[in-house]
C-alpha cells in the first residue's frame, strides 16, 4: 500500500493527537511515580518452608498496605522474593544466600531488604551486603554475631550496621531459656544437641553457658548431622545417662527427627529448643504424640487476635492469606514497615531514594508497629529484649496444625 502525501499528513496527524490525549490522559502523580524494590529473603524449600511463607507473607501484606495507601507518595514499592534454601541442602544454604545477597546488590532500584529466616544465611549474606550498604532487616534471625561490634570486621566490612532485627538475639534467648529450665522447671540435669548450624550451635552454647551458671548439670553434648536419618544410638545413649531434660539448638531439618526419635526412646524427659522449631512442621511432620510437651522459646513477645495492638493484623493477615499468623509474620510486618517508613523519610527530603540513605534512615528508626514501637541500637540490634515461651499441648477439638490452638503461651522466660 502506498500512502499519498495527504493520507500521510492525516495519519500523522491523528497519531500526533493520538499521542498528545494519551499524555494529557495521565494525572502528575501518575506520570511522576517511581518504583523502588524491598528485596525479600527466606528460607521457601524444604524443611522450613511452611514457617517461611507464614512469615513472608507478614512482609507482604506491609508492602501490599503501603501501596494502597501511597504512604510513599510518588513511588510504588515493589517487592522481589528470593528463596535462600535449596533441594539439595534441605533447607537454607549459605552459598545460595550469597547469591541472593549478590542479586539484590547488582540491582540499584534495591533499596532496602526484609530477612533471613536463618542466621547461617544471615552470616552468608551480611558482608556482601555491607560492601554495597544495603540494609536488611530480620524478623526471625537470631545469632548475636551478626551483630556485634566484635565481628564487624567480618560481618560489616563496610562499616555502617546494615544488619537489622526485629527480634532479639541468642545471647538472650538461650540464657533465658536456661533460666525458664532451672527456675520454673526446677531441671538439675540436662543433656544438650544442636544441629551444626550457626544458629543452632550459637543458642546451644549460650543455653549451656547459663544453664551452668544456674547449677543444672550438662551430662553430654553432641552435634548432629541434619541430613542423617537415625539418631537412635545418640539417644540410646542419652537414656542411658537418665537426664531430667533434653534442650536442643537447631532448625527443622534435624528437629524434626529429634522429636520423633526422643519421644520413641527418652518419652518421659523434659524437652525443649529455641525459636527454630517453634514452627508448624513441629505439629504437622513431627506430629503427636512426639510433640506434645515440648517446650520452645522466641526471640520476641507474644502476639495474639484478642490484643488490641495485634487484633486488625490478624484479622486483615487471614483475609489476605486464609491462615493464621505465626508470631514471626507479626515481626516480618514490622520489619516491612520500619523499610517503608525509611523509604518514605528519604522521599520526603526530595532527595534521591537511595539504599544508603535508606540504611541511615533504618539506623534512626522510631516505627509504630502492632509489635510496639520499634528502634535499634547503635549495632542494629531491636532495643525490646523479650523472649517467650510456649509449650505444645494437644487440643483435640481445634486442626492439629493450628500454631494458634496446639501452641500454648507459658509465658516470658526469666531474664539473666
Amino acid at each position: 500500500m502506498v500512502l499519498t502525501r495527504r493520507a500521510a499528513g492525516k495519519l500523522l496527524a491523528g497519531s500526533t493527537l493520538t499521542a498528545a490525549l494519551s499524555s494529557t490522559s495521565l494525572t502528575p502523580a501518575m506520570a511522576q511515580e517511581k518504583s523502588v524494590k524491598i528485596g525479600i529473603n527466606f528460607s521457601l524449600t524444604g524443611a522450613d518452608a511452611e514457617s517461611a511463607k507464614r512469615i513472608r507473607q507478614g512482609a507482604i501484606l506491609a508492602i501490599e498496605d503501603a501501596n494502597a495507601k501511597k504512604t510513599v507518595p510518588g513511588y510504588k514499592l515493589e517487592e522481589w522474593t528470593l528463596d535462600d534454601a535449596t533441594a539439595t541442602a534441605g533447607q537454607y544454604d549459605p552459598a545460595q544466600a550469597a547469591t541472593n545477597a549478590r542479586k539484590f546488590t547488582s540491582d540499584k532500584a534495591v533499596v532496602a531488604a526484609i530477612g533471613p529466616q536463618m542466621s547461617g544465611a544471615g552470616k552468608a549474606m551480611a558482608p556482601i551486603l555491607s560492601q554495597a550498604n544495603l540494609a536488611i532487616i530480620t524478623p526471625a534471625s537470631t545469632n548475636p554475631d551478626l551483630t556485634d561490634p566484635k565481628f564487624a570486621a567480618q560481618y560489616r566490612p563496610g562499616g555502617k550496621p546494615i544488619y537489622f532485627r526485629t527480634v532479639t538475639t541468642d545471647a538472650f534467648q538461650g540464657p533465658n531459656m536456661a533460666n525458664f529450665f532451672a527456675t520454673n522447671l526446677k531441671v538439675k540435669t540436662i543433656y544438650i544437641l544442636d544441629d551444626s548450624g550457626a544458629f543452632g550451635v550459637g543458642i546451644a552454647d549460650t543455653f549451656e553457658a547459663q544453664a551452668k551458671k544456674k547449677g543444672i548439670q550438662i551430662l553430654g553434648r553432641d552435634r548432629l548431622d541434619p541430613k542423617a536419618a537415625d539418631y537412635t544410638a545418640i539417644f540410646t545413649k542419652i537414656k542411658s545417662l537418665n537426664p531430667q531434660a533434653l534442650y536442643y539448638g537447631g532448625v527443622g531439618q534435624a528437629g524434626v527427627k529429634v522429636v520423633k526419635q526422643s519421644y520413641e526412646i527418652i518419652p518421659n524427659v523434659i524437652k525443649g529448643a529455641g525459636d527454630g522449631m517453634y514452627i508448624p512442621e513441629m505439629l504437622t511432620a513431627a506430629g503427636f504424640p512426639s510433640a506434645e510437651g515440648w517446650y520452645c522459646s522466641i526471640a520476641a513477645p507474644h502476639f495474639t487476635a484478642e490484643d488490641p495492638k495485634t487484633a486488625d493484623f490478624f484479622k486483615r493477615y487471614k483475609a489476605r492469606f486464609n491462615m493464621d499468623p505465626e508470631d514471626y509474620s507479626v515481626t516480618a510486618y514490622a520489619a516491612a514497615l520500619v523499610a517503608i517508613d525509611a523509604i518514605r523519610r528519604v522521599a520526603a527530603t526530595g532527595k534521591p531514594v537511595t539504599r544508603e540513605a535508606v540504611r541511615d534512615a533504618i539506623q534512626t528508626a522510631k516505627v509504630t508497629t502492632p509489635m510496639g514501637q520499634v528502634s535499634f541500637d547503635a549495632n542494629g540490634d531491636l532495643t525490646d529484649r523479650t523472649v517467650s515461651v510456649f509449650q505444645v499441648k494437644k487440643n483435640g477439638a481445634k486442626p492439629l496444625d493450628s500454631m494458634p490452638d496446639q501452641w500454648r503461651y507459658v509465658g516470658v522466660a526469666p531474664q539473666s
